[in-house]
């Protein structure tokens, strides 16, 4: 079993997660954990895993091959662990936990997903306003007595202004051992970026050089991938085959989300925010970044590693 490197220095549970979830997991050598805030591109990443881990461009049902581990609504614990331990493949897990909430093991990989938290929001809008209310419903109920349910799961509202509000509140948290707002939770990663089991991503990078992200992300997953197969594998992560693909891959977002896969692939874009916020929207979030960031930081969660550099030099 892989040795455990930094055990975790913060608990975090909150209406929908629990970080004492991982205290059973057992790792294995080359496991991978896809780690990020939400709505940065996580289901993306899964995939890319997924088609660099089988060589292969077929749909596969990828989301119940990575279990989110964290989450308290959708699966007991045991189930989770016992869909991990079942299977034969190299493993993938998804989180949504800030880094020091994670077990970080010696020969385990983790693959950090960041994104401007604007473009964050605006996705994460459309992800509240989906969701089906018996899944509303379930979140609540389940939720902890001391940990309680923020405005958005027990009500989202229709204008992207008024959930921005709403968004910033949680995004501004200071955590301890509860939730997490955006700017602590890129923080966590930030200061751990010069591990050499640590590959930051960007949702800017892959949406420019979709191919050549995932020739890094191979390149990281130790995974030698032929130059005409990575452009077969790059193709079918493109967001259009993702979308046209989405029921087949992920029936099971059907009883999550209205619409179902086709709604949670929804758009793919940035800087749809611009038509939305304010100048005074603008200003509070970007007072924010600059309080909680560093430059070099708050230029890389904006931009990505094609316009800021690698974290790594930063």
């Amino acid at each position: 079993m892989p040795t455990l490197l930094r055990a975790p220095t913060r608990k975090t549970v909150t209406a929908t997660m629990d970080s004492h979830r991982w205290d059973d997991f057992q790792p294995r050598e080359g496991d991978i954990v896809v780690a990020t805030y939400p709505k940065c591109g996580t289901t993306w990443t899964q995939r890319i895993v997924d088609l660099l881990v089988f060589q292969s461009p077929a749909p596969r049902q990828f989301l119940q091959n990575s279990p989110w581990l964290d989450a308290t609504f959708f699966a007991p614990i045991e189930e989770n662990l016992a869909t991990l331990e079942a299977q034969t493949h190299r493993r993938c897990v998804k989180s949504h936990l800030p880094f020091d909430s994670l077990p970080l093991f010696e020969g385990v990989k983790y693959i950090h997903v960041a994104r401007d938290g604007r473009d964050a929001f605006m996705s994460f809008h459309n992800h509240m306003l989906a969701f089906r209310p018996e899944i509303r419903a379930r979140i609540v109920a389940n939720a902890p007595p001391a940990h309680a349910i923020s405005d958005r799961h027990a009500g989202t509202p229709e204008d992207p202004r008024a959930f921005f509000q709403q968004w910033m509140q949680d995004a501004a948290r200071e955590g301890g051992d509860g939730d997490v707002g955006f700017f602590e939770f890129e923080n966590t990663y930030w200061a751990e970026r010069e591990r050499e089991n640590l590959l930051f991503v960007h949702f800017n990078d892959l949406k420019a050089d979709l191919e050549g992200e995932m020739r890094r992300i191979s390149r990281f997953l130790d995974i030698e991938t032929p130059q005409a197969l990575l452009a077969e594998l790059a193709a079918a992560a493109r967001f259009e085959t993702m979308k046209s693909q989405g029921e087949a891959m992920m029936p099971e977002l059907a009883m999550a989300f209205e619409g179902g896969a086709d709604r949670f692939i929804n758009k793919g874009t940035n800087g749809r925010w611009r038509e939305v916020l304010t100048a005074e929207d603008l200003a509070r979030y970007q007072a924010m970044a600059t309080r909680k960031f560093s430059a070099a930081q708050a230029r890389w969660i904006e931009h990505g590693r094609l316009v800021a550099g690698d974290p790594r030099g930063l």
